[in-house]
């Protein structure tokens, strides 16, 4: 899971950032269920609902849209990183669903070792590509928080749903994301306007 979820999904997700505006990193990554509901299907046994596969259609019909104008250059090397990246977030997905709904180990346990083994490869790896970063006070308490309640809590949480929720209605719960971010932001900065 550590390999498949944090060394290599987030580690393409982040060096497809370089090819790719986040926008579009954002969009693939969207594309997630759509390869949990395949997985799911042949590795759990996890039958999704019939709204739920027309969801997952709606989301290929979006993707089909984003990409209608085409690529720029350089954007189809950032696709194929990304789209190594979206498979090893599907599998770490995969893995985490069969380990929690089955109750191997607690939710604590899913949580750490994974991310401790993932994360120290990702460290590793990167740190020869690209250095070892100085931090500012206040770098460092970003950092800090996007450790701890960005990534442990956020984990955590995911996990423990895991248990409850198949891997398919986890995954398109998270797309919502990016729709709750937008206006998250928009609602603080109307309330950093009006104060």
């Amino acid at each position: 899971m550590g390999i498949s979820g944090y060394t290599i999904g987030n580690g393409a997700f982040f060096r497809g950032l370089q090819y790719l505006p986040a926008t579009t990193v954002s969009f693939v990554l969207n594309l997630t269920p759509v390869l949990v509901l395949g997985a799911s299907l042949l590795w759990l046994r996890e039958i999704p609902t019939g709204l739920q596969v027309l969801g997952v259609i709606v989301a290929l019909a979006g993707g089909a849209l984003f990409f209608s104008p085409g690529l720029n250059a350089g954007e189809l090397a950032g696709l194929i990183v990304v789209g190594i990246g979206l498979i090893a977030f599907a599998l770490f997905s995969i893995l985490g669903r069969a380990i929690a709904r089955d109750q191997e180990t607690d939710t604590l346990t899913l949580t750490i070792v994974p991310l401790a083994a993932g994360g120290r490869l990702l460290l590793v790896g990167a740190a020869p590509l690209e250095g070892i970063p100085a931090f500012s006070v206040s770098g460092g308490g970003i950092v800090l928080w996007l450790a701890l309640v960005n990534t442990a809590l956020a984990y955590v949480l995911y996990n423990r749903a895991l248990r409850v929720l198949t891997v398919l209605e986890i995954n398109m719960l998270l797309n919502l994301f990016h729709q709750i971010s937008t206006v998250s932001s928009w609602t603080l900065y109307i309330v950093r306007l009006l104060l």
